[in-house]
């Protein structure tokens, strides 16, 4: 069985030599156009005069188009149409698109957007959380709020309060292959849609609507993108809206892809966040009650602000049982860039916020934040019986800490084997009864906890207890490098909180040389997504991998699909593929049982062969076999998640399948002069059920972290007082660089089967491993509580000039 091994990404020679091809290396077609956008100067107000005869005038320009030469408004939002292609007069952002360039080459198209000549009637525009408060500028009349217990009385009757707030930044997506569509047009007014887009289908819809086309005369494709990370679920729609416009209306080919500049201008980011929280809690630490209160900034469209608001509320109390809780979310509208999905799209928001209480808690206290933790977690699911296996990994650059030389003498460093995880199971928590009190704040029982055995299995492999005292041993004896250590856990929930979008497609043909041609409507971003589904097709029908092809996702092979996002690609698309094949091996069995007198169970498809009782045969004999005797060998398959029920409006049901869980310890040291930081050591153990590629995951985890970290450290979106991003480069953004992972970088995976019934038992990896930076960000508070009496307040993200501050306010 080919899945669960650890095979390469199946494009990794083609991403190693340069020969992966991309929307922006699909060789250009004849008479091609290139667009660019015209952007506003303003954040808010109104367009008075736009002379748009110096664009039309300038070299290599073929046309150029303001809303009003539109086929209509072509709008771009996912959910709520209140994105126009280009402004209808009114400015809500600086950088929205006011016209539409088509000329002759890209360099040209760029140039000739920056000569029109606009006049604007500006207005104040609202910026920031504070602001659009005092303005109630908003998505909803008023605030959402969920509630859990008796807050109030909870509160009221708690022996100990605490209160604080945090404040969370965006984060910009940076994905190495930048925004990119190129539209071919067909014959009877046809549109093919080459997009770089998580959400083909959106595409194909979105274009539809504004050429006015049935979906049928649509057809998008996307074989690969470099990297989407959620800015391509719907952040695509404007290019590829634009590219059809164009090809539709000259009939020429059109191409649109924007600068790195212009990309970070016009797109949106992670949603910034202030969440303020009220805490009751006992001498020991136990959590009585907790008041949250989110406040999301969305900027000026809906986008996907809404599930992204609801999701940071479903995450609010990340691995703890609460007996009150109350979340109210503020959803605001500001004249900035429409924010939107970012791996964990909501989530890392929800639980940063649950994460900085019990940071808070602990010092407070006086207590060992872990210790605090335990103490609050969900009660354990019943005793699992891991898979066995001794396999370990560590990334190291001399596999010594750099900090400790003497921790690795000690044992906690796992041994290292290239191109493996190390894999924990063991001893599981005694059974307990679950009972309806051990449930979310959203009604939800959870009845797969795994954090109580992870954390100790962690703790163990870290030797967290000994490099505590080490910290603190250190942190006495210097007065400038200050250390920190910090543990946290992660327990989110997969699936669309949005039911209809949990379903999957797949198309499976097997040929008559027994070779496999297999597609889905999943997006292959990097995350190896592609070579997964294929492992899950060749394990069914018992060949090797490489029979096994995976072709662009094409909504003319598989409709109504949905994004490539909440960690849900594995998980739909491989049970649908899982399907069609399950379709096509049933017919093969049936027919050559017939053939060779036999039961149809009693034929197998292993290691290449199909064998039955005094008969056996290649996999490529046998598709010959049963194609001579007129049977199909193409099948559909479909999938849909079950068990999902969920009120968004009352915040009440099951929205989630199953829940992934992970936890970290992150050790750091930062200066006390400067602010300046590193993480010496990163130990993450994650749990991806059965793994269908452990490489592949572990790949994922090393890189959630690493984005999760970069997020809460150096990754600083700046707007001025005028509303200009002015970290739209990067020489101005900072994302973490080879030299910023950790030194020691020790990465294992939880090995027991989903108790849920996923495909081969696995769980996603895509977005939970994000949160396990936040450990990072725990350990810098630490850090600069060495410092003096008060707790530090540190803000996301904790840059030079945070922790600074920080260290500063814990001096008092």
């Amino acid at each position: 069985m080919t899945v669960s091994k650890p095979l390469p990404h199946d494009a990794a020679p083609l991403h190693v030599t340069g020969a992966a091809r991309y929307v922006d290396d699909i060789p250009t077609p004849a008479n091609c156009l290139h667009l660019a956008f015209g952007l506003s100067e303003i954040a808010a107000g109104r367009i008075t005069s736009l002379d748009l005869d110096p664009v039309r005038a300038a070299p290599g320009v073929v046309a150029v188009y303001a809303a009003s030469d539109l086929p209509g408004p072509c709008d771009c939002s996912p959910s709520n149409h209140d994105e126009p292609l280009l402004s209808d007069g009114s400015i809500h952002y600086l950088g929205q698109p006011v016209f539409l360039v088509a000329a002759t080459s890209h360099l040209a198209a760029r140039q000739a957007a920056r000569l029109a000549k606009i006049s604007y009637d500006a207005a104040p525009a609202i910026l920031t959380i504070e602001a659009a408060l005092a303005a109630d500028s908003r998505f909803e009349e008023g605030p959402r709020v969920w509630t859990k217990g008796d807050v109030a009385a909870e509160m009221a009757t708690a022996p100990h309060r605490l209160s604080g707030s945090i404040e969370i930044g965006g984060q910009e997506h940076f994905y190495l292959e930048g925004q990119a569509s190129l539209a071919l047009p067909q014959e009877n007014g046809d549109i093919v849609v080459h997009s770089s887009t998580q959400h083909p289908t959106e595409i194909q819809h979105k274009v539809a609507e504004a050429l006015n086309l049935p979906m049928h005369a649509v057809r998008c494709e996307i074989r690969r993108m470099g990297g989407g990370f959620g800015g391509k679920e719907s952040q695509g729609n404007a290019l590829a809206i634009a590219t059809s416009v164009v090809a539709h209306a000259t009939g020429r080919p059109a191409k649109m892809r924007y600068d790195r500049d212009d990309d970070m201008t016009i797109t949106g980011k992670r949603h910034d966040f202030r969440i303020d929280y009220e805490v009751g809690h006992d001498a020991d630490g136990r959590l009585l009650a907790v008041d949250f209160t989110q406040f999301t900034r969305c900027g000026w469209a809906m986008d996907l602000s809404l599930p992204v608001a609801d999701r940071a509320m479903l995450h609010a109390e990340n691995a703890y049982l609460i007996p009150a809780v109350r979340i109210t979310s503020h959803r605001l509208r500001t004249n900035t860039q429409s924010a939107t999905a970012y791996r964990g799209f909501g989530g890392p928001q929800g639980m940063l916020g649950m994460e900085r209480v019990m940071d808070h808690l602990a010092r407070s206290l006086g207590r060992d934040p872990v210790e605090i933790r335990r103490l609050n977690y969900y009660r354990p699911a019943e005793a699992v019986a891991p898979v066995a296996s001794n396999a370990s990994s560590t990334t190291s650059l001399d596999g010594v800490d750099p900090s400790d030389q003497d921790l690795t003498s000690r044992g906690a460093t796992p041994e290292r084997t290239a191109g493996s995880a190390r894999r924990f199971g063991g001893a599981h928590s005694p059974k307990s009864r679950m009972g309806a009190e051990n449930t979310t704040p959203y009604g939800m029982e959870v009845t797969d906890f795994l954090l109580h055995e992870m954390t100790d299995a962690l703790l163990v492999s870290s030797d967290y207890a000994h490099r505590v005292n080490k910290v603190a041993e250190w942190n006495a004896a210097n007065s400038i490098l200050k250390r920190g250590i910090a543990f946290s856990p992660v327990k989110f929930g997969i699936s669309f909180t949005l039911t209809h979008l949990n379903q999957a497609g797949a198309l499976v043909h097997v040929y008559q040389d027994g070779s496999v041609h297999l597609n889905h409507g999943g997006t292959e971003m990097g995350q190896g997504l592609f070579q997964k589904v294929a492992q899950v097709a060749a394990s069914r029908f018992g060949i090797d991998p490489a029979q096994v092809r995976i072709t662009a996702t094409d909504t003319g092979k598989v409709p109504n699909t949905s994004a490539t996002a909440a960690s849900s690609g594995s998980d739909l698309n491989g049970m649908a593929a899982q399907a069609a094949c399950d379709t096509i091996r049933g017919r093969m069995a049936d027919c050559l049982a017939g053939l060779y007198q036999a039961r149809p169970d009693q034929v197998l498809f292993e290691a290449g062969m199909v064998r039955m009782p005094g008969h056996e045969m290649t996999f490529a004999e046998a598709a010959a076999t049963v194609y001579a005797q007129r049977v199909s060998l193409s099948a559909t398959g479909f999938y849909k998640t079950p068990g999902l029920d969920w009120d968004r409006i009352a915040g009440r049901g099951r929205p989630f399948f199953y829940f992934a869980y992970g936890a970290a310890v992150t050790e750091v040291v930062i200066d006390t002069l400067t602010g300046e930081n590193r993480i010496l050591r990163a130990d993450l153990l994650h749990d991806a059920g059965s793994s269908l590629n452990p490489a592949l995951d572990i790949g994922q985890i090393e890189g959630g972290y690493v984005q999760g970290a970069g997020w809460l450290t150096t990754e600083e979106l700046v707007w001025d007082g005028k509303g200009r991003l002015r970290t739209h480069a990067p020489s101005t953004y900072k994302i973490p660089a080879c030299s910023d992972r950790p030194d020691v970088f020790n990465v294992a995976l939880w090995d027991a089967p989903n108790r849920a019934e996923t495909v081969y038992r696995s769980k996603a990896v895509g977005e939970p491993p994000f949160m396990l930076g936040i450990s990072a960000f725990l350990a810098l508070s630490h850090a600069a509580s060495a410092c003096g009496p008060h707790y530090p307040d540190l803000v996301a993200p904790a840059t030079a000039e945070n922790i600074l501050a920080a260290v500063n306010r814990a001096r008092g």
